[in-house]
This record gives structure tokens, C-alpha cells and sequence, in this order.
């Protein structure tokens, strides 16, 4: 009897591991597309009050580039870290920009609440595909591309952001 007990535990941590690892593999974003930059720096996309904002007045900065919705717990409490992190780093040429994957109304309310400093954009469902570009190929939310000045897609992170982690890999720019 504890034999099979013993077996049938061992198998049931077998494939505890097994589907931990298919989830993480299916899950990790994919590398960006050579064109992904480009193709978000040619982009004009509204802001909360309705203002086109070509995205391109940010190319030759280090982007921080966001995909969160209202909707998302996790980005909604990664968002004054970043509002942090914009204020302490858009001096050196530092920029984090927010793309909201909900409706416009949503963002507006949202970034009136919340007053949330740095560029918030309305992106609509177009911003997915966009985030599909980038690697995020499971189309998870919260959704973060760090970019070089160079314009060079240095690092992409899925799920609420280790500010510690991107710190670091700020730093090594």
C-alpha cells in the first residue's frame, strides 16, 4: 500500500513539474521582430485628452514601453513605481510610456484618478498586435520592452515588473 502511495505521489510530481514547464515555455515571450521599433516609433496614437502623439519623439531615448490595461491588477500596481521611475530617469533621457489595451473613456478616467505622470497612449485592441510584435506571443498583460537609445530591444518582461531587476538592467545600458 505505501509503495503504490509512494508511486503514485512521485507521478503526480512528475507531471506538477511537466506542466509547469509547458505553461513557462508557452507563456515566455518570444524574441521581437526586427521591425517592432520601427513599426512603434511610426505610430501616433491618442493620449487620455484625445491628443495624437506621434510616438516617434521618443526614438533616440531609452524607452520603457509598457502594454497595461484598467482592468489588470497587476499593472495597475506596478504603475506608481513607474510613475517613480519615469520622474527619477526622464531627465537622463529615460522615458516610460504606457499603451492601454482598453477603450479610451477607460484610460481617461483611469489616468484622471490615478494621475498618473508619465505618456499614457490609448491603444485600443491594435496595441495587442503590437504587443505581438514585441514577443507577447501569449498576449499576457503586464507587458514590458525596455529599448535602447539605439533603438535596439534590449529586454522584454511578462507579468508585474521586479523594479529591482529593471533597475539593473537600466543601469547596464
Amino acid at each position: 500500500m505505501k509503495r503504490s502511495s509512494l508511486l503514485f505521489a512521485a507521478v503526480a510530481v512528475l507531471f506538477a513539474v511537466l506542466g509547469a514547464a509547458i505553461a513557462w515555455w508557452r507563456l515566455a515571450p518570444g524574441p521581437a521582430e526586427p521591425a517592432a521599433v520601427d513599426v512603434l516609433f511610426a505610430q501616433t496614437l491618442p493620449d487620455p485628452h484625445g491628443q495624437a502623439q506621434p510616438l516617434g519623439q521618443w526614438r533616440n531615448s531609452t524607452v520603457v514601453l509598457n502594454f497595461w490595461a484598467t482592468w489588470c491588477a497587476p499593472c495597475v500596481d506596478e504603475m506608481p513605481e513607474l510613475a517613480e521611475l519615469h520622474e527619477e530617469l526622464s531627465p537622463q533621457g529615460t522615458h516610460v510610456l504606457g499603451v492601454g489595451i482598453d477603450t479610451h473613456q477607460n484610460i481617461a478616467q483611469f489616468a484622471e484618478k490615478l494621475g498618473i505622470e508619465y505618456p499614457l497612449f490609448v491603444g485600443g485592441a491594435g496595441a495587442t498586435e503590437l504587443a505581438r510584435r514585441f514577443g507577447n506571443q501569449s498576449g499576457g498583460l503586464p507587458f514590458t520592452v525596455l529599448i535602447d537609445a539605439t533603438g535596439e530591444v534590449r529586454k522584454t518582461y511578462l507579468g508585474r515588473l521586479k523594479m529591482d531587476e529593471l533597475r539593473r538592467d537600466l543601469a547596464n545600458l
